[in-house]
Formats: C-alpha cells, sequence, structure tokens
C-alpha cells in the first residue's frame, strides 16, 4: 500500500510539472526538459559502471546541453540552423579527448559517451518542434504537445492495467517478462479512444491524425520500453535509477517518449506540415 501511494504522488509531482512546463511558455519547457536530458545522461552513463566502462561523462553532458539548446532554439525560430551546426566538430572532440585519457576500451568509452547525448537530449529536443506543427512560429500552441503527453501516459497505464488484469501471452518475455500481447492490444484500442477525445477537445488536428499520432505512440513506445528493458537487462538492474521513487529512473519514465518523439515529429513534417 505504501508502494502504491508513494507512486500516486511521485506521478502526481511530475505529470504537474511536466504539463506545467509545456503550458507556460517554450521556455519554461525548454528549462525543464534540459535538465531532464541532462539528468537521464547521467543517469545512462551510471549504467556503465556495471561494465567497467568509463564514458566522457562531462564532455557528454556538455554536448547533450548544447544539442538540446541549440534545435530548442533553432524550433523556436531563436537560432539559424547554421549555429546548430556547430554540434558536429563538437561530437568530434569526444575522440580527441579519449586520445588523452589513456583509459581502457577507449572506443567503448566513446559510443557510450555519443549514445548516451543521442539516444537522450536529440529525441527530447525534437518535441519542441511539436509547438509549431503547421510551421506558425508566430503562434504559442502547446495542444500537440500536451497530446503527445497524454496519449503516451494513457496508453502505458492501459497497458499496464489491462496485462495486469488479463495478461497471459507474452509479448517479448525474453526481454520484458511482464509485458503481454493483450495489454499491448488495450493499449492500441485506449490510444484510438484516446485520439477520438483529443480531436473533439484539440481541434488542431483531424480524428485521423490523432489516430496515426496514437497508432505511431503506442507501437514505437513499446519498442522503445523494450529496447531500454534490454540495457537494464545487459547490465543486470531493475531500475535504471532511483530519482523518481515508485517509479525508478529518468529513463525507465521517458524509454518510450525517446522513440515515439522521434517517429511523431517525422510524420508531422511529412504528413501534417506539408
Amino acid at each position: 500500500m505504501k508502494k502504491i501511494v508513494t507512486r500516486t504522488i511521485t506521478g502526481l509531482i511530475f505529470i504537474t510539472i511536466v504539463v506545467g512546463s509545456v503550458c507556460w511558455s517554450v521556455y519554461s519547457f525548454m528549462l525543464v526538459f534540459l535538465a531532464i536530458a541532462l539528468l537521464g545522461i547521467y543517469e545512462f552513463y551510471g549504467l556503465s559502471a556495471h561494465h567497467k566502462i568509463k564514458p566522457q561523462i562531462l564532455s557528454g553532458l556538455f554536448l547533450g546541453a548544447c544539442i538540446f539548446v541549440s534545435l530548442s532554439l533553432f524550433a523556436h525560430n531563436d537560432l539559424e540552423f547554421k549555429y546548430v551546426l556547430l554540434c558536429l566538430p563538437l561530437s568530434a572532440i569526444i575522440f580527441i579527448i579519449e586520445l588523452y585519457r589513456k583509459k581502457e576500451h577507449p572506443f567503448s568509452n566513446i559510443a557510450w559517451t555519443l549514445l548516451g547525448v543521442y539516444y537522450i537530449a536529440f529525441p527530447l529536443a525534437l518535441l519542441n518542434f511539436f509547438y509549431y506543427p503547421f510551421q506558425a512560429q508566430e503562434a504559442f500552441n502547446p495542444r500537440i504537445l500536451l497530446g503527445f503527453f497524454i496519449i503516451t501516459w494513457s496508453t502505458d497505464t492501459v497497458a499496464y492495467l489491462v496485462g495486469s488484469a488479463f495478461g497471459k501471452h507474452k509479448l517479448f518475455e525474453r526481454i520484458s517478462p511482464g509485458k503481454t500481447w493483450e495489454g499491448y492490444s488495450g493499449a492500441l484500442i485506449f490510444g484510438i479512444i484516446a485520439a477520438y477525445i483529443l480531436s473533439l477537445i484539440f481541434k488542431d488536428l483531424l480524428f485521423y491524425q490523432w489516430a496515426v499520432i496514437s497508432l505511431i505512440i503506442v507501437v514505437s513506445g513499446t519498442f522503445g520500453d523494450l529496447a531500454e528493458s534490454l540495457l537494464k537487462r545487459s547490465v543486470h538492474v531493475k531500475d535504471s535509477g532511483t530519482i523518481m521513487p515508485g517509479h525508478g529512473g529518468i529513463l525507465d519514465r521517458f524509454d518510450g517518449v525517446f522513440f515515439a518523439a522521434v517517429f511523431v515529429y517525422i510524420y508531422i513534417n511529412i504528413f501534417i506540415t506539408n
């Protein structure tokens, strides 16, 4: 019972912070999600210790911050894209720094350093573009981004509840024994329902557009969840961290978002803005 209460309180605080940052302004969102990105990268690097790998923590955090901030400012039309490209030579510097560290497994160190940045900071930065689904950057529009999180959270909750109550057929037992086809199907069905409700409230997109976004979130988010489970299984840990009591770490809470953000961004830019 105590665990449920702790999980509920933590979840409410988490939702309040995220929703508040999304709705307040683009800059409140940037600040909150920059913190989330850096915490996630640091958490990711901590997992590497189980394999005796030593990523460049400070360099990785700096590069992650540069990528997130530059892409975010570009999304909000506050920075020209040519300055975003400066992140590319910064990525190359990671290789140069490793030459002087004299550590074992140098390319494993480089790989973990760069993977932490591009696995976490890059997709979270793409969320800034959701404010402008029609490339009308003069208007502040948090509804698409808010809908993205509503679908993500609600379908994830439904998948857990349906899977717990009716789950019998394992979705991917080797990696995540708790996930079932019943839970996955429940998430897909509820995602369509959520899409219909959102189409009535947030009329920026038509029902079928919300429905496609919902399907993308459920499918890609599930693979993102499985990928993070594979990561934890490979380093023999249950949770990626302890920063969120009852929920685990940043990676545990945003594993599905890392994948879903990329695929939804692509869908919006190819099929909605044109």
